[in-house]
């Protein structure tokens, strides 16, 4: 009996620890100044989703009708990673760039959503993303396509630089890195770029087939650069020169750096949430949560007694868990979110009800306290157990298939219940045992609620 009250006081010590974490790491981290660096506890926040928070959402069409359909997935990667880190150089705090599965390639095309958290200014949100040139390659059409011919008001006649050149397989998805470089003889501003391994065979093998044909660098669907090829160049080496200022230039090497973008996108969608709206939505979840959590607590007291006062006990030590867990991994929290984990809040309640009952049932029947504590655990596994197992199934589906926001609620959703499951199942049964409730026959009724003062005369 002292093993499980010492293991029931360090549990709770445990608890209290964990609940003290998420106080303080909060605190800390509310207190820090802007420009000062996390450090200690304050390194874990809450990682609050834009509907929370406030911010910038934006939605973009990324046009892969030029891909091929087994690099759509590792082109929309690269596009990923490319505007994350584009954002990231403006100092947005932790911004959330992902692939929209929608089923879309087939129309030649993908979704990338971009939310961006404080940043309420959509001019300035588009401008992030948008500055981020697309870089190509191109070569001379084919003598037998047909072209389209311009003249002008002066009577001279030129070709359609869209239509001389076609799109190689050579973007700024192969770029390693830029430089800015100046010409030795005339000092005009020069940027060279370097090419990785698949991008210095591609530039190789074009090159090597166009000898003696010019070569378009397109900027932004633009030829910024259309010099003439006199031999195959290897080493994946290349340079743009055009009428552009040392300013421009280092300007475009900063741009190539952050990432050329592997493929064309299209700005379709955009959502502001302000600061005010996202603080008054986690207000009201917290408010709501609080609310709820009281009313459940004075149930299971009131209806329960004593084993509901356990209940309430594992239950907070079950809370300070998740919200523990939501620091460390980290989490992002959205509305989606919170609601997915009040509801497994009331599932680890189900749970308590469950087994309360089975408990005075088994009372009622004449068992001991700890015959009727064992076989009441026992026989309510069993209808925990499935209907546990299938909200696990239920989330894991909603995960896998479901969007974005339905991931969210699903991520929550899993973590609580499971959470729950050994709160219900470990952390309630060893505080019962804790109490040694057999000393207190006398108070059966009193200390197990309504129905049990004059059962159990075995006791």
């Amino acid at each position: 009996m002292w093993k499980k009250r010492i293991t029931a006081l360090l549990i709770l010590a445990l608890g209290l620890g964990v609940a003290l974490f998420v106080y303080k790491s909060e605190l800390a981290h509310r207190n820090l100044a802007k420009d000062t660096v996390a450090t200690g506890v304050a390194k874990f926040p809450f990682k609050l989703g834009l509907d929370l928070s406030g911010g910038t959402h934006l939605l973009y069409r990324a046009d892969v009708s030029a891909v091929k359909t087994l690099e759509v997935k590792d082109a929309m990667s690269s596009l990923r990673d490319v505007i994350e880190r584009r954002v990231n150089i403006f100092g947005v705090a932790e911004p959330i760039v992902q692939v929209q599965d929608g089923g879309f390639s087939n129309q030649g095309e993908e979704r990338l959503i971009v939310d961006l958290p404080g940043v309420t200014d959509v001019t300035k949100a588009v401008a992030m993303i948008g500055q981020t040139p697309l870089l190509e390659f191109r070569t001379e059409a084919p003598k037998d396509k047909v072209q389209e011919v311009k003249i002008d008001n002066n009577g001279q006649v030129s070709i359609d630089a869209n239509l001389k050149y076609v799109p190689t397989d050579l973007t700024g998805r192969y770029l390693d890195k830029a430089i800015l470089d100046f010409d030795p003889n005339t000092n005009e501003p020069k940027v060279s770029l370097q090419f990785d391994a698949e991008g210095a065979a591609l530039f190789e093998k074009i090159t090597k087939e166009n000898v003696g044909k010019t070569v378009a660098i397109y900027l932004d669907g633009q030829p910024i650069s259309t010099p003439r090829v006199n031999e195959a160049i290897s080493g994946g080496k290349a340079q743009i020169s055009g009428n552009f200022t040392a300013v421009e230039a280092k300007t475009l090497v900063g741009r190539l750096n952050s990432g050329a973008l592997p493929v064309p996108i299209e700005l379709i969608s955009t959502q502001t949430i302000g600061p005010s709206l996202g603080e008054l939505a986690v207000n009201a979840g917290l408010k709501a949560a609080l609310i709820g959590f009281i009313l459940i607590a004075l149930f299971l007291v009131l209806w329960y007694r004593l084993p509901g006062f356990i209940a309430v006990l594992a239950l907070s030590i079950y809370v300070a868990i998740m919200l523990a867990l939501f620091k460390l991994i980290p989490i992002t929290l959205t509305a989606a979110g919170m609601a997915g984990f009040i509801i497994s809040l009331g599932i680890a309640v189900d749970a308590n009800v469950l087994i309360f009952e089975r408990i005075k049932e088994e009372l009622k029947a004449g068992r001991t306290v700890s015959d009727a504590i064992q076989h009441g655990f026992s026989l309510a596994w069993l209808s925990i157990r499935d209907s546990n197992f299938s909200s696990i199934i239920t989330a894991v589906i909603l995960f896998w298939f479901g969007t974005p926001l339905i991931q969210g609620f699903a991520l929550t959703f899993l973590l609580g219940v499971i959470v729950s499951l050994l709160s219900s199942m470990s952390i309630s049964r060893l505080f019962l045992y804790a109490m040694n409730i057999n000393k207190m026959n006398k108070f059966i009724g009193f200390l197990f609620g309504s129905g049990l003062s004059n059962a159990n005369k075995k006791n």
